[in-house]
């Protein structure tokens, strides 16, 4: 979340302050917050996890947040800025980049940035001392900083600086190393304004605008050593030395009254705002420029900056930082909006960081730029900790660093890493890990520890774990005086609750392939992927192979559905996919759509071209956002503005999408049969380059429908987070169309408790085993029943199991055992199956329920009605 112009900041929410541990959750009135996870990254800095779970729209929604807290009073640690490549702006990097760079454990992304300029922070920064920037003469703009005594300050400073020649005339200094940016009142504070740059700012250009023209001056130890008039020095300024840049009336200064060899003195001071607090900066240890400020003793703050210009109103990544209200604490913070992760407004990050102990905090960057990295314990190599909002992590400016400046210590502890759960006859490989009194890590090359487990349900060959039986076992490595141990559990199937296929819904065509991962949850609650190869598979109905849990179809002619059933263990789970209908509708090697351009607002620039790639013809639409405002689109329509027809009524619309790896939304307009136009997504995050198929959902539609374009989208929200020029490809525009499954026999069966005789849609039948009430249960035979109602039954003989299909249901069932399988969950019956006289007997209201039969009865004769 980045800045072209200037950001901003408004008001709202307020908390209670919660002590958390380890997984336990506290309410207040809506919004939770639960502790999840922590792990010490260094002495003196630990990482907490968090979920936070909220109303939004009268929806529940969860957040994953990340905290490293810092003890500012443990001498073994400390916090600093850090910046670009190397420590030098205009060379942005990702923040694991910085880290890495630094020597950090841990990192955040830092100031908020004009993605459009050079790359250097809006704000100010100290780093280890050293002046990197100063502030930008806009109000409302917070910093974070910590003082020679390590005290935490967040507050608002101005910056105050001149120039004086050698004749005694002075010019005011507007800052140190600030691009081109506007004042409160939309002032460009590059047109008249007099810059000075340090070797920091590591190009030979400062603050291009295109619009106004440098004149530069080089001093070294305080003496004018080159001037350049209308044109920029081409170099970066030396170590004992700075540039300064002057346009307007700051180059009248320059030109008049600088001279080669003079003498100048250059002096600035960073005052805070507030003039009855006194802060001597020259001794600030680092200092991280911000945006408004957010939590005041443990109370939202109103908000210093209109936060609409970053999207403060809507649920997004965000970065922030803050102290205790004993200021011993350092609070370094994302959440992130991603797969599975909700965001946070501005007023709801309030609400968590009180939460999670804040007492003065205030916000970094955010969005795209959010990204947490921290070193796991008895890791050497930091890793990206955050699922970042578009999926990359994002070139910065600089960021927030945490440091351990302990000594080497001794060893404290070992760590085991690998698989707690495990599937029976899987192998995984465990890795050992150490750390010493400082939770730093110790090297563990040339240790081979003796690995062994507590039980005799697998075994060991160097470092790789073989599981063949089921069960608890503890897995433990010893080497010299260090041990590591950690619980590990070997599923079989009497600790499955659940086995279930989560591919989601979606039809089968030929061709195509199709992940079935398989979703395993134990007794303990855990869950799991099974791997592929630890299950057995079947398919019927369609004519394909079933490889790694991936299933190909090479042929559906004739069919309506496709059952797939896995077992592991003996355990079942099935599920039954109807088989679709993907008709092509827009391929130019083919046939034509009329197609014509659009573009939204005027001021966008866009083509729409057929082109040939590789021998096919396909639709390229370009495109040029640069200028205009809000949301801009680049449209290909179809039929002109009408829309085209389709037939019938399409679960899916398919397209193969050349990407341009710009962030920008790809999507499609459809009009449905009420004249609705509806806004379709292909993606929200064109983040790769090449060809790649996308799919959106259109089953909720009114149909039928029309196709009224396919488009390029830069939505108003986040929009310098997008490139704002680039071309995209779209072929093979296709509509899936839903299979059905085949419908069941429309029977009816008539049976009477402790009678033999049934009927079948009026046809008599004797059965073996009359229906028979056990412990208040109705037992009915199964095979008639379920055949009749078009099921298949089979027995297994060694386990004395009963396995029943009918649609797309499917239970197993054994003998004398009250748990059953249905579709894969685990349930338990009242009363179990039993065989009498060789037919086997199930509750009739279990199995009406779990197979979908409609059941009537009639309690004068004990009549009974199945269909």
């Amino acid at each position: 979340m980045t800045v072209q112009k200037q950001v901003g900041m408004g008001a709202l929410a307020c908390a209670l302050v919660w002590q958390l541990v380890a997984g336990t959750t506290v309410n207040a009135a809506g919004p939770t917050l639960t502790l999840s996870s922590q792990e010490t990254i260094t002495s003196g800095a630990i990482m907490k996890n968090y979920i936070w779970t909220t109303t939004r729209s009268n929806k529940d929604v969860s957040v994953n947040a990340n905290v490293v807290e810092v003890d500012l009073t443990n001498p073994n640690v400390k916090i600093d800025a850090m910046a670009g490549t190397k420590n030098q702006f205009t060379k942005n990097q990702s923040v694991l980049g910085m880290v890495k760079d630094t020597g950090a454990v841990a990192g955040v992304n830092g100031d908020f940035f004009n993605t459009q300029a050079e790359g250097v922070p809006e704000g100010a920064q100290i780093t280890n001392g050293q002046v990197m920037a100063t502030p930008a003469k806009i109000s409302g703009l917070y910093s974070f900083a910590i003082t020679k005594s390590n005290q935490p300050i967040i507050d608002i400073f101005d910056f105050q600086g001149r120039v004086t020649a050698k004749d005694g005339t002075s010019f005011e200094l507007g800052g140190v190393n600030k691009t081109y940016y506007w004042d409160d009142n939309d002032v460009a504070m590059i047109a008249d304004g007099l810059f000075l740059y340090t070797n920091a700012w590591a190009l030979t250009q400062r603050a291009v605008d295109g619009t106004h023209v440098p004149t530069e001056a080089l001093i070294q130890n305080d003496v004018v050593k080159e001037i350049a008039v209308d044109t920029n020095i081409k170099m970066v300024a030396p170590a004992d030395g700075y540039i300064l840049r002057g346009s307007g009336l700051a180059r009248e200064f320059i030109v008049n009254h600088l001279k080669v060899g003079d003498k100048i003195t250059t002096k600035y001071d960073m005052v805070p705002h507030d003039a009855s607090k006194t802060y001597d900066w020259k001794n600030f240890k680092m200092l991280i420029g911000g945006s408004t400020l957010l939590v005041d003793e443990a109370k939202p703050s109103y908000f210093t900056r209109n936060i609409g210009d970053f999207s403060g109103y809507s649920p997004r990544s965000r970065t922030a930082i803050g102290y205790s209200k004993d200021m011993k604490t350092a609070y370094i913070i994302t959440s992130d909006r991603s797969a599975g992760s909700a965001g946070m407004t501005l007023p709801e990050l309030q609400q968590f960081m009180i939460s999670a102990g804040v007492w003065r905090g205030m916000v970094l960057d955010g969005g795209g730029s959010t990204q947490m990295v921290s070193r796991p314990l008895g890791d050497f190599d930091p890793k990206l900790v955050n699922k970042t909002e578009n999926g990359n992590q994002r070139s910065v400016v600089n960021g927030v660093g945490v440091y351990s400046t302990a000594p080497k210590g001794d060893l404290k502890g070992l760590i085991l890493k690998g698989q707690n759960i495990l599937f029976m006859n899987e192998s995984s490989t465990y890795q050992f890990k150490a750390y010493d009194d400082y939770y730093n890590p110790i090297s563990v090359e040339g240790i081979v520890p003796q690995w062994s487990s507590s039980t005799t349900n697998g075994a060991f060959k160097d470092n790789v774990y073989t599981a063949t039986l089921p069960g608890k076992t503890q897995i433990i490595a010893k080497s010299g005086k260090g041990s590591a141990s950690m619980d590990v559990e070997v599923v079989g199937r009497d600790q499955i609750t659940s086995m279930k296929f989560n591919s989601g819904a979606f039809s089968l065509t030929e061709g195509g392939d199709f992940k079935l991962p398989i979703s395993v949850t134990t007794r303990s609650g855990a869950t799991r992927e099974l791997p592929a190869a630890s299950a057995s598979w079947e398919l019927s109905g369609v004519k394909g192979t079933l490889k790694d849990g991936i299933l190909h179809v090479d042929s559906a002619s004739g069919s309506q559905a496709a059952q797939v059933i896995a077992r592991y263990d003996g355990y079942s789970t099935m599920v039954t996919l109807p088989v679709g209908q993907e008709k092509v509708w827009y391929d130019l090697d083919k046939f034509a759509v009329m197609t014509t351009g659009d573009k939204y607002p005027a001021e966008v620039v866009s083509a729409v071209n057929i082109v040939p790639i590789s021998g096919n013809q396909s639709l390229e639409i370009s495109y040029d956002f640069t200028k205009g405002t809000g949301t801009k689109a680049a449209y290909a329509r179809f039929n002109g503005m009408n829309g085209a027809p389709i037939e019938g009524e399409p679960e899916f619309i398919t397209a193969k999408v050349l990407g341009d790896g710009s962030f920008n939304w790809v999507r499609a307009e459809i009009i449905d049969a009420n004249g609705k136009l509806n806004y379709v997504s292909f993606t929200e995050n064109m983040n790769w380059t090449g060809w790649r198929k996308v799919t959106a959902d259109v089953s909720d539609l009114k149909f039928p429908i029309k196709i009224k374009s396919v488009y390029v989208a830069n939505p108003a929200n986040g929009q310098d987070e997008r490139a704002s020029k680039g071309k995209i490809n779209i072929d093979d525009i296709s509509f899936i169309y839903k299979g059905q499954l085949a419908a069941l026999p429309k029977n009816t069966i008539k049976l009477n408790v402790y009678k033999k005789q049934a009927t079948l849609n009026d046809k008599s039948y004797t059965l073996e085993q009359a229906p028979t009430i056990v412990n208040d249960n109705t037992l009915v035979p199964l095979r008639f029943v379920t055949e009749a109602l078009g099921g298949n039954v089979k027995w297994d003989d060694k386990e004395r199991k009963v396995t029943v299909v009918r649609g797309d249901k499917l239970i197993d069932l054994w003998i004398d055992n009250a748990d059953l399988l249905v579709n894969g969950d685990r349930v338990t019956a009242e009363v179990s199956p039993k065989i009498m006289n060789n037919v086997t007997m199930v509750p009739l209201r279990l199995i009406s329920e779990k197979l979908g039969f409609k059941v009537g009865w009639e309690p004068k004769n004990y009549g009974i009605t199945i269909e």
